[in-house]
């Protein structure tokens, strides 16, 4: 795998260490094999203490962070793109294979007993063409309720560890025990964070089950869960306006 690839596969998945940590456990090495970097070993460790060299540690987060600018530059340049053609009336996108002054006779031409497969062949253009103009005139199309609740999208906030382990030995529904076991493990210093990807309702049930760390009636609560449950509380009690990302 060339290193870019590898590190456009983990962006975004956790810390670029805990990759090579997992690279480590299964005995995976992982070296540059051209470039001015060639012969790298990104695994390497010290003999003694079986942590990753400096030099690879300094290496990995530089090339990590050189790659993540990159994406950031090419965003905000398609961002500048876009502005400057909507600022000239541009519209973009594919054009449509069915221009836009023909879409009325052949919705006319449909309603009018037209089959699919002779629009098809009258405009030279593929069925979905034809499909995408007449689409909500199709027997199967199905009109949106405009009263209808708006579906909750998944948000990804960070679940502090010791809320994670209390959830991680408990009786969950599989709803609940999914999103936790896919989530990404972030260090935070001595101790790690879970970036657990779910809808608000779901972290909202994963906080009432660890009500327990904030203490219950003849109990003493642990201050250092006891402080992770409130973090995490904090965290969800700002869902209701957060979007994905």
């Amino acid at each position: 795998m060339h290193i870019s690839e590898m590190f456009r596969l983990v962006r975004g998945t956790g810390h670029i260490l805990d990759v090579l940590d997992v690279l480590h456990r299964d005995q995976v090495a992982l070296r540059i094999h051209d470039g001015a970097f060639s012969a790298m070993d990104l695994t390497a460790r010290h003999p003694r203490t079986g942590e990753l060299l400096s030099t690879v540690k300094f290496m990995v987060r530089t090339l990590a962070a050189a790659g993540e600018l990159q994406r950031d530059l090419q965003r905000e340049l398609t961002y500048d793109g876009l502005r400057a053609a909507e600022a000239k009336f541009n519209k973009g996108g594919r054009r449509p294979a069915i221009p836009a002054d023909e879409t009325d006779s052949v919705r006319t031409a449909y309603l009018d007993g037209h089959s699919i497969a002779s629009l098809t062949r009258e405009h030279d253009v593929s069925r979905g063409a034809v499909r995408t103009v007449v689409a909500d005139l199709l027997p199967e199309h199905t009109p949106v309720d405009p009263d209808a609740p708006t579906p909750e999208l998944p948000v990804v906030p960070d679940m502090p560890g010791k809320v994670a382990d209390f959830l991680r030995a408990t009786d969950l529904e599989p709803a609940e025990r999914a999103p936790l076991d896919q989530g990404v493990t972030v260090r935070r210093g001595q101790g790690y964070t879970l970036r657990v990807s779910a809808t608000p309702a779901v972290h909202r049930q994963l906080l009432a089950r660890c009500q327990p760390l904030g203490g219950t009636p003849g109990t003493s609560a642990v201050p250092a869960q006891r402080k992770a449950r409130r973090e995490y509380a904090s965290r969800v009690s700002t869902l209701g306006t957060t979007t994905a990302p």
